[in-house]
């Protein structure tokens, strides 16, 4: 199957609501128009949207706005509408869903809540980080019905001169599980690094700067 890579469909706010969608105070939210894309696109009114990492609850509040279903699980409950549940054991039935979003870390740069079980205190140099976000596509692809998709966002980590390909690196184990449909670009707005000291370091000790993250769009694979 060939796999495009592309720059996600940004499109004007006004074309996908003006209501409030989780908070963007909350540390790694996932933009609002993502997840209203992918729910276009890959769902429609009535079907059950599923998110296990959901954070400050951005997918809750699109999936509703557009009048599906949703469920949306974490470890660090900072909503009533957020059930408290580790991604590793999701407690729905097999072939229940109809789409799945999820956020994931991408590293332990970001403190997502004190809970020691928490995948983001692992580093995406350890191994141990890729077998416990496994754990997680395994029960997406459990729950999920036959020929369904979902889509995950990760980025790449380049931090005290080393780089690493976390991108790559959870693809190779999401092929076990789901089929390609799509790689999106999704690109960093706003982001600090887009100034002069930056671009001046990142010449001076030969480094790239970070400017975007992986959405990977994938679709459960057919059992043999």
């Amino acid at each position: 199957m060939q796999i495009e890579s592309t720059t996600l469909w940004d499109f004007p706010r006004q074309n996908y609501g003006d209501k409030p969608h989780g908070n963007n105070k909350y540390n790694g939210v996932t933009p609002a128009f993502v997840i209203w894309n992918l729910l276009q696109r890959y769902t429609k009114e009535g079907d059950l949207v599923v998110d296990p990492m959901c954070g400050s609850g951005t997918t809750i509040d699109v999936a509703k706005e557009l009048n599906r279903k949703v469920i949306g699980y974490d470890l660090n409950v900072v909503r009533a509408d957020v059930i408290k549940n580790d991604s590793r054991k999701i407690p729905l039935k097999e072939n229940s869903v109809d789409f799945v979003f999820i956020d994931s870390p991408y590293s332990d740069n970001i403190k997502y809540s004190d809970d020691e079980k928490c995948i983001g205190k692992i580093s995406c140099e350890k191994t141990e980080f890729y077998d416990e976000l496994e754990k997680v596509a395994s029960e997406i692809a459990r729950i999920l019905k036959p020929g369904k998709a979902m889509g995950w966002v990760i980025a790449d980590q380049w931090i005290k001169k080393k780089f690493t390909a976390a991108g790559v690196l959870l693809w190779q184990r999401l092929e076990k599980y789901f089929e390609p449909i799509d790689i999106i670009c999704l690109t960093r707005h706003n982001q600090t690094s887009n100034t002069g000291i930056w671009h001046n370091r990142a010449m001076k000790f030969n480094f790239y700067l970070r400017g975007f993250k992986y959405l990977f769009i994938m679709k459960k694979l057919e059992k043999k």
